[in-house]
């Protein structure tokens, strides 16, 4: 029998990496033929590296022109229809909307639409996103809703919740994972290091990730007196339409009030020399950035939103403030600075948390419970082609 295929499709290469690889690793040492399909970008040479067919599509987040859009769903349908997927995994609101409608146009048997946050769309807006917004909710409820071949994958309970009351899914159909799974071992428990505290937020620069409240919050707390430092993580993202410029980065930067680091690939290294994990966003998944943080043993700050509250047990771990509140959030990084055995012991049950429901192994293993859901009998050929390729290891 021939391996079940799994056709993951993203709008990035770099996302792919960095929040579905480890999914998609764990696929293909279980037997699994699995391929990607998204935009050609710096990690291009990794797919082959790993096992993994590279599908290079065009992709524009951001892009609205007609005719590139409906190029972008014939490009699907023609990746489709030449690796007969057995399962498609759609990550991202452009994926879902344009590889759903690929899908049920060649009938893949099996649809998984990985939702990673309702995001921007989904915030409060003006008239043009409410309309967009209906037009996503009119295309959940026609394509996906009670249809038994495909699985509705979201990180949160309120973004389940979200979904059945706005009748874009039905609950049998809506999966719980918390978050993508962090390798532990990549991310060791590790006690906070002597010296200045250091506060970090590791995202995408988006005034939706409370980016701006965070460097109002900084200006307070060293008004007040505290020897500390914030660090931004992360780069830009002009798809995105709440990007914060580089100029406005670069500016905070040179205020001294924060340091704006960029991208970097060594995060497991930044978190072990800091001292605290800090997301003050409107609404998340779950966010990896957090998990990771908490992995290393870091106590969070974080807004008492979807995806946020999910990481932090208030008083256990971390503090949970109201969204775009300066005030509040500069009072709850100030508890944490002046007590360092108190952010010990919650660092402690950050580890707990991830070690009982987020780690790789956990997400993994009820990722593929739902494939083997949506396969139903053709499941049998996954487990003959995992117990053939254990013999050939041995």
């Amino acid at each position: 029998m021939a391996a079940p295929r799994v056709l993951f499709m993203i709008a990035e290469d770099w996302y792919f990496w960095s929040h579905r690889s480890n999914l998609a690793k764990s696929l293909r040492d279980s037997g699994f033929d699995v391929s990607v399909a998204t935009r050609s970008g710096h990690y291009k040479d990794q797919f082959a590296d790993e096992g993994f067919h590279f599908e290079p599509i065009q992709m524009n987040r951001a892009g609205k022109n007609p005719l590139n859009e409906l190029q972008t769903i014939w490009q699907l349908c023609q990746v489709m229809r030449r690796y007969q997927p057995d399962i498609v995994h759609l990550v991202g609101l452009k994926p879902i909307l344009y590889g759903g409608l690929a899908a049920r146009i060649n009938r893949v048997p099996g649809t998984v639409c990985a939702v990673a946050g309702m995001g921007w769309l989904f915030l409060p807006g003006g008239p043009l996103k409410k309309l967009v917004r209906s037009a996503v909710q009119w295309f959940y409820r026609t394509m996906f809703r009670g249809r038994r071949d495909v699985q509705i994958l979201v990180q949160n309970d309120d973004d389940k919740e979200f979904l059945c009351s706005q009748r874009m899914a039905s609950d049998d159909q809506l999966t719980v994972i918390n978050g993508s799974g962090v390798d532990t071992a990549k991310f060791p428990f590790s006690i906070e290091p002597d010296g200045t505290p250091v506060v970090t937020t590791h995202c995408r620069m988006l005034w939706d990730k409370g980016i701006g409240e965070l460097v109002e919050a900084a200006r307070i707390i060293k008004r007040n007196g505290h020897s500390c430092r914030f660090l931004l993580v992360g780069a830009p993202d002009p798809a995105n339409p709440a990007a914060i410029s580089q100029k406005q980065l670069q500016a905070w930067h040179d205020e001294g009030v924060i340091e704006w680091l960029g991208q970097r690939t060594d995060i497991a290294e930044l978190l072990k020399n800091s001292h605290i994990a800090c997301l003050p966003s409107y609404r998340e998944g779950l966010p990896l950035s957090l998990i990771e943080a908490a992995s290393v043993g870091r106590p969070i700050v974080a807004t008492d939103v979807p995806g946020c509250r999910e990481m932090v047990v208030e008083g256990q771990n971390g503090h949970l403030v109201p969204a775009r509140n300066s005030q509040a959030l500069a009072a709850a990084i100030e508890k944490l600075l002046s007590d360092r055995w108190q952010r010990i012991r919650m660092g402690r049950h950050s580890r707990q948390i991830v070690e009982q429901r987020m780690t790789k192994e956990i997400v993994n293993s009820k990722t593929m419970e739902l494939y083997q859901r949506l396969l139903g009998a053709d499941w049998e050929t996954a487990t003959f082609a995992r117990k053939s390729a254990t013999s050939k290891a041995a």
